[in-house]
Formats: structure tokens, C-alpha cells, sequence
């Protein structure tokens, strides 16, 4: 009795609308976590041993989600959350069916394209659908739970998908099909629009404000730069990390190849160990590190990213390679949620969506440009250079995060006073992270 009213009462916590993302999320990322870790292995051999062209068809995914990006994000402000999450989906969804009947590179190509469309709309519009209807100072917590989710098909999805690599892909690319189309009718049965009527942006105010308008006379990009300097700022600090994401998904695996016979299996088990603490700790951890100011906690954070690349480079042994993994866990657990949280509090409401798209924008420009970085060194120097360089960008990266988060939690400490002092109300779910 006493687990079920507790499950009750974590059920109530949140709206629909979330619990549905997470059970999708779940769903999805298992059969997601099949076929990544062995895509660039699977079209390695298709391409008859081709490193870059594997690494180019894989980054024109993510080049064409830097193409859609900000059109997805100002989309979902306008039309709302729903329609452009589901139409997500049942892209994805197609995708995954057609990576089943292909047989060339130029359809390997084509594909990449159609899903890197696909995976640009949604995450814009479904994080700002968590800002639509969850209080900021939950958010993190929220953001969390999401990171939770995916990691229950990091944890289940790369030894499923190893035995399955080995046996037949295609039926890896079906199973993607199905749990994504059962995410879409989940979305389209049980979630309700989000964005209030009154926020969506006007024609004329997306005009001024969107960087792709030429139309807009009053729009320049120095002046627009300026009004979004934080943005632009976080979202510039955040690419070396991502660029470690996108190597990780990418090239890691090859170099993994040049040390260990055993690389596939090494290479699951690594995924699977990042999936298993992440949901054993991550909820936790979010908790902990809900009242560290933001500036201290993404220091923290990129120290470690900055540890692992290293780690991935020139760790001998398995052992250690496991550990390097731990982490990289510690160091993604307390990056995520707080980062993401970030951006929903200083995007204005009416914003949301595009202020997603724009950040979302430093994980698409690290995916185009991480496989072909990757080709390019391995195929020219080594694992060890590529992964050490990375270590040197995630430093720099890290000092740059650092210092503009300290300037925010200032500013917003000394607002917060301010507002104290003359009675009004103080946003003090912002001041932390």
C-alpha cells in the first residue's frame, strides 16, 4: 500500500505532458541506443571500410539539423509544441523504415538528411513544452528525469543492439520504427497543446526577431547578438562538450578498434555502465546540486569532461577505460539538467521554442562537424591527437562556461537584493542552479 500511494503521488508531481515524454523517451531510446553505437560500424562495412565517407553520411544528419534548427524552434512558438513534435516523430518514424530498403551510400545519404529533419524538430519543442507547464525551480529535476529515461536504453540498448549487429541490422532499424511511431500516438492521444494562445509570437514579431528574416529592416546581426548575448554565450561555451558526445558516437568506436581486439563488447559495455549509474544516481545528484550556484557546478562539470577525453585517448586498460566512464557520467548528471534548466529560465515565454532551437544548435554544428573531424585526424595521425585536442577545447570551453555563469548568478543575485529591498517579488528560483 505504502509503494503504491508513493507511486500515486510521484504520478500527480508532474503534468501528463511529462510523464508521457518520459515513458516515450524510454520506449525510444532503447531501440535508439541498438543502432547507435554500431551505425558508423554497420555503414563502415557497408561502404566496403570508407572511414570518411561512414563519418560524412552520419554528420549530414545533424549538418541538416543545423540548417532546420531555428526554424523548428520559432515553428513550435507559432503553431504550438504538438504538431511539430509529432510531425518529428512520424519523420524519424520513416527514417528508420527506409534505412531497412537501402543499399547505396546515396541512400544512406538521403535518409541521414530526412532524419536529421526530423530530430531538430523535436527537442526545441518539447523542452520548451517543459517551461510551458513546469515551475522553474523544478525544472532541473525534470530535465532529470528525462536524462533517467534515455539512460534506461543506455543501460539495455547497446547489448541488445550488439547481438543484434552481429545477427541481422535490419531489424534494428524496425524496432526503432515501431517504439517511435508507439511514442506518436502516445503524444497525439494523451498530451495537450501547451503553448498559450497569448504567448504564441506574431508574424510580426517573429519577423524582428528571427536572424533569418531579411525582411525585417530594423534587424542587424550585432544588435541581435547583443539582445541574446547570453544565449549565443552558453550555447558557444557548450560545443566542446558536445563535440566529446559526438565523438564519443562516432569515432571512439574506430579508435577503440586500433587498441583492444575485443572493441564492440568493450565498447556496449562502456555504454550500458554510463546508462545503469545514470539511473541509479541522476535523480540524486539533481537534488544535491539544486542550490549550487551555476558557475560552481558547471566548473566542476567540464573538469571532468575535460578528464575524459583524456581517459578515452590514452587509457591502456579496460579497468581504467570503466572508470573514465564513471566520470564522464558524474560530469554529464550534473551538466545536463542544469544547462538545459538554464536557457528555459532566460528565454522570455514567448520565446521558448526558439531559444531551445538556438542552443539546441551547439549539439547539431558538434555532430556535422565531430565524424568529420574524427575521420580527419584518424585517418591522419591518430586516436591519442584527436582526443587529446578535444581535452584542450573542453578547457577552454570550460573557463569561458564558467566565467559567463558566474556574471549571470551575480546579476541575479544582486537583482534579487535589489527586489528585496523595494518589496517586490524576487526570482529566486534563477539565482541558483
Amino acid at each position: 500500500m505504502k509503494l503504491s500511494a508513493k507511486m500515486s503521488n510521484l504520478w500527480k508531481t508532474y503534468d501528463t505532458a511529462i510523464w508521457i515524454r518520459a515513458i516515450g523517451t524510454a520506449l525510444t531510446s532503447i531501440t535508439n541506443f541498438m543502432m547507435r553505437p554500431f551505425l558508423v560500424l554497420y555503414l563502415y562495412n557497408r561502404l566496403e571500410g570508407d572511414v570518411f565517407m561512414s563519418m560524412l553520411v552520419v554528420s549530414l544528419s545533424p549538418f541538416m539539423g543545423m540548417l532546420v534548427g531555428l526554424f523548428a524552434g520559432k515553428l513550435s512558438d507559432r503553431v504550438g509544441r504538438k504538431p511539430v513534435m509529432l510531425a518529428s516523430l512520424l519523420i524519424q518514424c520513416g527514417s528508420m523504415l527506409a534505412f531497412m530498403a537501402a543499399t547505396s551510400v546515396w541512400h544512406y545519404a538521403l535518409i541521414s538528411i530526412f532524419s536529421g529533419i526530423g530530430h531538430a524538430l523535436f527537442y526545441p519543442a518539447a523542452n520548451a513544452q517543459v517551461s510551458d507547464v513546469v515551475p522553474a525551480d523544478k525544472r532541473p529535476e525534470v530535465f532529470a528525469l528525462f536524462h533517467t529515461a534515455l539512460n534506461l536504453g543506455a543501460a539495455a540498448g547497446p547489448l541488445l543492439g550488439l547481438l543484434l549487429y552481429n545477427w541481422n541490422m535490419q531489424l534494428v532499424f524496425f524496432a526503432c520504427a515501431v517504439t517511435t511511431a508507439i511514442y506518436a500516438f502516445l503524444l497525439w492521444w494523451k498530451v495537450p497543446e501547451t503553448l498559450q494562445t497569448g504567448l504564441a509570437a506574431s508574424p510580426t514579431a517573429a519577423a524582428e526577431t528571427s536572424p533569418a528574416s531579411g525582411k525585417a529592416e530594423s534587424f542587424s546581426l550585432p544588435g541581435w547578438i547583443k539582445k541574446h548575448k547570453l544565449l549565443v554565450s552558453i550555447t558557444l561555451s557548450s560545443m566542446p562538450v558536445t563535440l566529446l558526445y559526438a565523438l564519443v558516437e562516432s569515432a571512439f568506436p574506430l579508435h577503440l578498434q586500433t587498441r583492444f581486439t575485443n572493441y564492440q563488447a568493450i565498447f556496449a559495455g562502456l555504454m550500458t555502465f554510463n546508462g545503469l549509474m545514470v539511473i541509479l544516481l541522476q535523480i540524486w545528484i539533481a537534488r544535491k546540486t539544486a542550490n549550487m550556484a551555476l558557475h560552481r557546478v558547471m566548473g566542476i562539470a567540464y573538469s571532468l569532461f575535460a578528464l575524459v577525453a583524456l581517459g578515452y585517448g590514452f587509457a591502456p586498460w579496460i579497468v581504467l577505460l570503466f572508470a573514465v566512464e564513471f566520470v564522464f557520467t558524474i560530469g554529464e548528471m550534473m551538466n545536463g539538467p542544469h544547462s538545459q534548466k538554464l536557457v528555459s529560465v532566460i528565454a522570455p515565454p514567448e520565446e521558448r521554442g526558439f531559444y531551445f532551437s538556438f542552443y539546441s544548435m551547439n549539439w547539431q554544428v558538434s555532430r556535422f562537424v565531430g565524424p568529420l573531424l574524427g575521420g580527419l585526424v584518424l585517418s591522419k595521425l591518430n586516436g591519442e591527437w584527436l582526443f587529446g585536442l578535444l581535452g584542450l577545447l573542453i578547457v577552454a570551453g570550460g573557463i569561458s562556461m564558467f566565467f559567463v555563469c558566474k556574471a549571470y548568478y551575480q546579476r541575479t543575485v544582486s537583482s534579487a537584493s535589489g527586489a528585496a529591498r523595494s518589496g517586490e517579488p524576487a526570482a529566486a528560483a534563477e539565482v541558483s542552479a
